[in-house]
């Protein structure tokens, strides 16, 4: 794909922001989604997986290393990243593989006229030298929440949720807004989706929480102090607790190699201890979960989340 030739000798159509080919993509899958038509790509095997095979294909690492480094010698920047990918999948503690592809990443970056993919070639050869770096980002920002509707606050909390530990739980909460039309998430088959109003889709609440939606916004930015006396909540004699490990945070990372996913069990991540909270079982990938033996669904302390 190239732009015509006098768009191209034009400064201000260049890619210092995104690029023709990064573009083009974003149209395709916008329209037609992520998959190219290619019956080769529908159901690949995840990373670390592909990455083992084609290492043992390759005749192991040592000789995937040799080869990406007259690949690097020869200037192909791009070829060096592709190869090395996969070792560093199959093999993430494997220094070598981590030394050249972050030399090749920075040579990557250093070349970018885009502004986006330099910023994450320089950023993954950085992570690989030194490990993650992590992001001053907050999620529960003040200004963030500020911004959002009541709806979209609502829906925030849904991302709280770890869908496999609460696909057997069935647990509606109704915040009762003073101020405002009361919101109904329901915690049913792991997702949390909400109903606004007391129409028939409002189903009738287990936990019912009365607040303000300054209150609310409050409770849901940790950092915020909420006037505690305006909440009131009344419970169902019914309700159940059998979803106390039902929530989890995830940071975020940088995906250049397995090593650099911070691990989950034992990452030092801030909020209530884990004490007593099930390990994930089978198939599931290990989390560190925010759990408490109590009430599945409540109002959440500074430190806890919903």
């Amino acid at each position: 794909m190239q732009l015509p030739p006098a768009l191209e000798r034009a400064w201000h159509t260049h890619g210092y922001y995104g690029s023709v080919s990064h573009n083009t993509k974003a149209v395709y899958q916008r329209y037609l989604g992520w998959f190219d038509g290619n019956p080769a790509h529908p159901w690949e095997h995840p990373p670390v997986e592909a990455g083992r095979r084609y290492v043992d294909y390759m005749g192991g690492s040592a000789e995937v290393l040799k080869r990406a480094r007259q690949s690097f010698a020869d200037g192909d920047f791009r070829w060096v990243v592709q190869v090395v990918h996969h070792v560093l999948f199959a093999e993430p503690d494997n220094a070598g593989a981590r030394r050249l592809q972050a030399d090749a990443l920075e040579q990557l970056g250093s070349g970018s006229e885009n502004g986006t993919w330099r910023s994450f070639y320089l950023i993954g050869a950085l992570e690989l030298r030194q490990g993650s770096v992590g992001t001053p980002t907050s999620t529960v920002a003040p200004d963030l929440l500020a911004a959002l509707t009541l709806e979209q606050l609502v829906d925030s909390l849904a991302i709280r949720v770890d869908g496999p530990r609460a696909w057997d739980a069935d647990i509606t909460v109704r915040f009762d807004l003073t101020d405002g039309e009361p919101a109904t998430p329901r915690l049913r088959n792991g997702v949390l989706p909400h109903t606004t109003g007391t129409g028939p889709a409002a189903t009738d609440p287990e936990v019912t929480i009365t607040l303000d939606e300054a209150a609310l916004r409050a409770v849901s930015a940790p950092s915020r102090p909420i006037s505690w006396p305006a909440v009131r909540t009344s419970r169902s004699p019914a309700i159940r607790e059998d979803c106390p490990h039902c929530s989890a945070t995830f940071p975020p990372w940088t995906p250049t190699s397995p090593s650099s996913l911070p691990d989950p069990t034992t990452a030092n991540m801030p909020g209530p201890p884990t004490d007593g909270c099930p390990p994930a079982t089978g198939n599931r990938a290990p989390v560190r979960t925010w759990c408490r033996r109590a009430p599945a669904m409540r109002i959440p302390s500074h430190a806890d989340t919903l």
